[in-house]
């Protein structure tokens, strides 16, 4: 249960840092971090840390993939710890 812990941590840590690092890229024009590429860290678990950042930075706040799709993915992924958690 630690590991499991321990890597939600850790891949919403990631996924708040690359929404904070690529606002700053994108303030100072520098080469960008794919938008594929934040929510594939969100659908692998850290949809917390990218809607965190997201909120946090005023970062991706109009794309609908990021206004709606991280809500959603949140809910889905919440459903699904509820129903493991009420089976197991």
């Amino acid at each position: 249960m630690l590991y499991i812990a321990s890597y939600f941590i850790g891949i919403n840590i990631i996924g708040l840092l690359l929404m904070n690092l690529d606002k700053r890229w994108a303030i100072h024009g520098k080469q960008r971090i794919a938008e594929r590429t934040l929510l594939v860290f969100a659908i692998l678990g850290g949809s917390i840390g990218v809607f965190l950042g997201m909120k946090q930075f005023r970062h991706k706040t109009r794309k609908p993939k990021f206004k709606f799709g991280l809500p959603f993915i949140l809910i889905i992924q919440a459903t699904i710890l509820f129903l493991l958690n009420k089976y197991y």
